[in-house]
């Protein structure tokens, strides 16, 4: 798969473009099941009129450079990893168009010209809501009013799990809530929160359960405090734990709001420091509690061992 970035005013040369192209356009934080369905169908329309298939997304959250938020934005599938399920997804070229100042004021006529005519798009594939252009003024409808008959448009309607729209919004919410059974249903696969192992300060060894802390990728969005069921991918293999997201009330001082991400892997005693790593999560256990003592906190830990293995061996 092939990633170009680009910029407004962009400087592409004709090499870089290997179209002509069937677009799918969205932001796509998550590239959940309603995005997919907007690339599938762009998949569709690239193998039916023999063009490349390509998606054009964009970075950094919009929002960012609006002054929407002060707030740092946390995604549900930072870039790096919504490029690796892209490639997944067998996705020919992603234009990554930085989201900036001047980016922003283009008229919904020059992001057509610079962004769709200009890159050799025939066929261009997007969500009903999907809106462009300064303030967001262009629509699905402008967008092949537009066209003159350089592109064609395709017009994905709302996907629903049962009632819900299937949004990058819902999924947040359920991921505030701890629901990683709705999330998984949302994205048509496990949350995942890619990382690095790093030093902690080795209390479950002491205990009898070893955890790998992991440090998150930065802007990865955290799920609610608790316990989970989840799996690891460490050196290319998989393995059933436990993850606790919290503040480790039993040995921390409560006024140190230090938010940690620590998995116990079942069967699992290498030495993983510095290793990327990768957890996805499958179900929330139970909240985060102070306990009265290690016995009581180390009894409670296998409880949730086996509540963890049970559930994953269904998954």
């Amino acid at each position: 798969m092939k990633v170009i970035q680009l910029m407004y005013p962009h400087q592409i040369s004709s090499k870089e473009i290997e179209g002509p192209y069937s677009l799918a356009v969205g932001f796509f934080d998550g590239v959940h099941r309603g995005h997919q369905a907007v690339i599938e169908e762009a998949k569709t329309n690239a193998k039916n009129k023999n063009l490349k298939l390509a998606v054009m997304t964009f970075d950094p959250h919009p929002s960012i450079v609006l002054g929407q938020r002060k707030e740092q934005v946390f995604y549900i599938t930072p870039l790096k990893q919504k490029l690796e399920i892209l490639e997944e997804l067998q996705v020919d070229t992603v234009f990554v168009v930085r989201f900036t100042s001047d980016f922003a004021i283009l008229s919904p006529q020059q992001f057509v010209d610079v962004f769709i005519r200009n890159l050799s798009i025939k066929h261009v594939t997007a969500g009903f809501d999907y809106t462009f252009g300064a303030m967001g003024r262009g629509t699905m409808k402008d967008l092949e009013e537009m066209s003159n008959g350089d592109y064609e448009v395709s017009i994905v309607e709302k996907q629903q799990q049962e009632s819900d729209k299937i949004s990058s919004t819902n999924i947040r919410k359920a991921l505030k809530e701890g629901d990683m059974e709705r999330v998984r249903l949302l994205l048509g696969r496990p949350f995942q929160i890619p990382g690095i192992v790093v030093h902690g300060d080795k209390r479950g060894r002491q205990i009898g359960f070893p955890t790998a802390n992991v440090q998150e990728v930065e802007g990865s969005f955290i799920p609610a405090i608790g316990v989970y069921a989840v799996r690891l991918l460490v050196q290319n293999e998989w393995h059933d734990g436990v993850c606790n997201v919290g503040f480790k009330p039993t040995f921390k001082n409560p006024d140190e709001k230090n938010l940690t991400i620590e998995v116990y892997i079942n069967n699992f005693d290498k030495n993983i420091y510095g290793e990327e790593v990768k957890v996805d999560w499958y179900k929330y256990l139970r909240g985060e509690q102070k306990f009265d003592g290690i016995e009581s906190l180390k009894a409670q830990i296998e409880l949730d061992k086996q509540h963890a293995m049970e559930y994953l061996s269904h998954c």
